[in-house]
């Protein structure tokens, strides 16, 4: 066999190494739904009387949770499918509509507006609870939001104009 095939077949081979990274991601997820539940269960007793502050708060860091749990979940689907193997799913089970469609610039452009919520969530949060940021915390945060949206669009953008070249 030729040494070039041989090398090409154990280079494409090496692309299973990434599924105990997907495997250890699933833990993860359960992880983040243990959290969440915990949060949810933590608050119940006292959910008569919270103030209004405190339930826009609980609710900021369940939105939280939940988008970082979707994050995890694209990541794992769009990521094992990408470069890994393509997801067979038999007549009639639930697929996703992206998983159809998304490549691995579309994975990036989920990525980015995905971490660009999450971090405007994290800003919504902060703002509510005065007592523990301080303005020069919150200006970064705001930078923080503002670069990776910034980055989103440039993205966008430059898949965009490459896409219409071809």
């Amino acid at each position: 066999m030729n040494p070039a095939r041989i090398i090409e077949a154990v280079l494409f081979g090496g692309r299973w190494l990434i599924v105990p990274v997907y495997l250890a991601m699933l833990v993860l997820l359960g992880i983040i739904v243990v959290y969440f539940v915990g949060e949810l269960v933590h608050a119940l007793p006292g959910i008569v009387s919270i103030s209004e502050n405190d339930l826009i708060a609980l609710t900021l860091s369940l939105i939280d949770l939940s988008l970082t749990a979707n994050l995890v979940v694209l990541v794992i689907l769009s990521g094992y499918e990408n470069f890994v193997r393509r997801v067979e799913v038999t007549p009639g089970d639930p697929r996703p509509e992206w998983m159809a469609r998304i490549d691995f610039s579309g994975l990036k452009l989920k990525l980015l507006a995905s971490m660009t919520v999450i971090a405007a969530v994290h800003l919504l949060r902060s703002l509510l609870d005065e007592t523990v940021e301080t303005n020069r915390d919150l200006a970064w945060q705001l930078v923080i939001v503002l670069a990776f949206g910034v980055l989103a669009l440039l993205l966008a953008v430059t898949d965009r104009v490459e896409h219409k070249g071809h």
